[in-house]
């Protein structure tokens, strides 16, 4: 595969955030350049991101103070295809989140009541819940295993999420144990499925051949490309090892050092 050529046909660039663009609260050097670039050329990019423990709000914040300008039609995220996912199936249900007070409110925004009365609950979002209680999980364990009934939806399945310092637990680990507490799993929103991507091209009116995804995680990242029928770009300045590459089933398009080489890649274009 011609790394050039492939890389200069896209027209939309789908970020992952954290491991790909910055780590944690450090911006990775070659970040506000690559974007500049992208503009100068013509091309979209949106910030796709499967962390639910920030709004789109929190991330304008986050991006501005390390200094990139964004507005709320910059990002998809794993909330907005939940609330998607959930108007298309669950419209007008009674919703108990386990999530962060910025995710409930999204939901709201939506249009959905949010009730931390379980008697009420109509059906269960799991999200990465960095305001996490032993409370919550009692109370999700507690409807999953008297209410087999009630639809469980997570709004990512990712097992960690990247610090500075190395990783935390994410959305995916705390489904892990409350798989281990009731037996039961949910269904998973966020990448790897290609449900973003694909809100994503919709959205803009763009072609799969002409998008791709850049982030750092095979399992969801690179699969959630493969998922959209898009271009999977790998980039190996987060989570992903020599070695889980070479394990992996799923394999990326292209892989990459970082995404500076993409903004090498795109001055050679020029």
């Amino acid at each position: 595969m011609d790394v050039h050529s492939v890389v200069k046909s896209k027209k939309l660039y789908l970020f992952d955030m954290d491991g790909t663009l910055y780590l944690g609260n450090r911006l990775y050097s070659f970040t506000i350049e690559l974007l500049d670039t992208l503009k100068r050329n013509g091309c979209r990019y949106l910030f796709m991101t499967n962390n639910s423990s920030k709004s789109v709000n929190d991330y304008i914040k986050k991006l501005d103070a390390l200094g990139i300008s964004a507005t709320r039609e910059d990002f998809i995220t794993s909330s907005q295809a939940t609330a998607y996912y959930l108007q298309q199936h669950y419209a007008g249900k009674i919703l108990y989140v386990c999530g962060t007070e910025s995710l409930k409110q999204e939901l709201r925004e939506e249009g959905f009541t949010v009730s931390e009365n379980i008697e009420q609950t109509q059906c269960i979002v799991m999200g990465f819940d960095t305001e996490l209680t032993f409370q919550k999980l009692h109370d999700v364990s507690y409807l999953l295993l008297t209410k087999p009934e009630l639809p469980y939806i997570a709004t990512n399945p990712d097992l960690v999420c990247p610090t500075e310092f190395g990783s935390v637990p994410d959305c995916g680990s705390v489904c892990q144990m409350i798989y281990n507490a009731t037996g039961r799993r949910p269904v998973v929103i966020g990448k790897p499925s290609g449900l973003m991507p694909e809100l994503a091209m919709q959205r803009l009116n763009v072609p799969k051949e002409n998008a791709c995804v850049v982030g750092d995680r095979i399992y969801t990242d690179i699969k959630c490309g493969l998922n959209a029928g898009i271009t999977g770009i790998l980039v190996m300045s987060g989570e992903t090892t020599p070695e889980i590459l070479e394990e992996s089933i799923e394999k990326p398009h292209i892989v990459l050092k970082d995404a500076g080489e993409i903004l090498s890649i795109l001055k050679t274009c020029t």
